[in-house]
């Protein structure tokens, strides 16, 4: 038979059926004979408690099918086990990879994670953060936005961890709370791509581009620059390969000068993708026309044709460091990479020369 107390706990009548009802915290103490602290401590394994002690609390608990209030645990810890990821888009899946690795982390420490994007716009990038905040996230994981000045450093966000991927941000103050990056070696991976170039024996190599004043095109272009006249070649830059129609339009006019280039080196996935683009409706042959060099992979470049020679970065590695990163904050670990005098932890990664045809290799 079920004693008084469990049976009031078990049943209740709601329309003349017997229903069971929410079992609460103080059911477990009493039918384990310990106080409400004691079963806390037991759950959340903040204080040590005996093994005796324990095993009754838990049996308790699965006797009565004790699921604790995380509502109300969140308010009384003030955390919610919760943490944000603003990335400027879907449409680039380097974003769309980073978020994703950012989130299998998270999810396997218990923490619910909330995605959104900023559409590469600061006041849309505060806005989307400031919600979360509202909303009690207990940190950040952010690719900063491109366009407009960063916000991140308002007080509102003072107590927030936020760790950032791809584009760092000067985010230091003495009363602000950990920031962080990972980044990866933009200036290695240029010069990767560049010196395999010129060892093919190209010596009019294009640099192509979105922009030369965001972080990691910036790092990319001065490696570029920097091997170029470290083997006595000219640079020859273009920032504006936005669209498939500007860089057609940039091609159009190298490619008609009396000494064409003979090379590309592109600043990243969606710049080789306008050139592959533009390359096909001038009909040049890659690499018997004009040889090509990436920065970034996409699984699609191995299956092009010809395949395309790339610098990869590791988008789960940038993802998965910038959530442990953050989580061993939350936690009161930070790790000791590269700890800069105010305190922030920046993780730089390494990049791998993927090697395929549209170099001028063979298999």
């Amino acid at each position: 038979m079920l004693s008084q107390v469990s049976r009031a706990i078990f049943f209740g009548e709601a329309g003349g059926a017997i229903v069971k009802a929410r079992a609460r915290m103080r059911d477990v103490a009493e039918l384990a004979g310990v106080g409400t602290m004691t079963v806390s401590r037991v759950i959340s394994g903040s204080v040590p408690v005996s093994e005796e002690t324990r095993a009754r609390v838990l049996a308790a608990i699965a006797s009565l099918d004790y699921r604790p209030n995380e509502v109300a645990r969140s308010l009384r810890e003030a955390r919610t086990r919760s943490i944000g990821v603003i990335v400027p888009n879907f449409y680039d899946s380097f974003f769309a990879w980073c978020a994703h690795a950012v989130s299998q982390v998270a999810q396997k420490q218990g923490y619910s994670v909330m995605v959104t994007t900023s559409s590469e716009d600061a006041a849309v990038e505060y806005r989307e953060a400031s919600l979360m905040v509202r909303r009690n996230i207990d940190g950040l994981v952010v690719i900063p936005a491109w366009f407009g000045v960063s916000q991140l450093s308002r007080p509102e966000f003072a107590s927030v961890p936020i760790v950032t991927i791809d584009r760092p941000l000067d985010l230091q103050s003495r009363d602000s709370a950990f920031r962080g990056s990972v980044t990866v070696d933009n200036a290695e991976g240029a010069r990767l791509g560049v010196k395999h170039l010129i060892a093919h024996g190209h010596q009019r190599i294009l640099f192509l581009s979105l922009s030369n004043d965001l972080f990691t095109l910036k790092a990319r272009h001065a490696s570029y620059e920097r091997n170029m006249r470290s083997a006595r070649l000219t640079p020859e830059s273009y920032f504006t390969c936005t669209t498939q129609e500007s860089t057609l339009k940039v091609l159009s006019k190298a490619m008609a000068h009396p000494r064409p280039p003979t090379a590309i080196f592109s600043s990243n996935n969606l710049v080789t993708q306008h050139t592959l683009h533009a390359l096909d409706a001038l009909k040049l042959n890659v690499p018997g026309d004009v040889a090509l060099v990436g920065f970034d992979d996409l699984k699609m470049f191995d299956i092009f044709v010809p395949p395309v020679t790339v610098v990869r970065q590791p988008l789960e590695g940038l993802g998965r460091s910038a959530a442990e990163m953050l989580l061993e904050q939350l936690h009161g670990t930070p790790r000791q990479h590269r700890e800069s005098a105010a305190g922030a932890c920046n993780v730089v990664l390494p990049v791998e020369l993927v090697v395929r045809r549209s170099c001028g290799c063979t298999d």
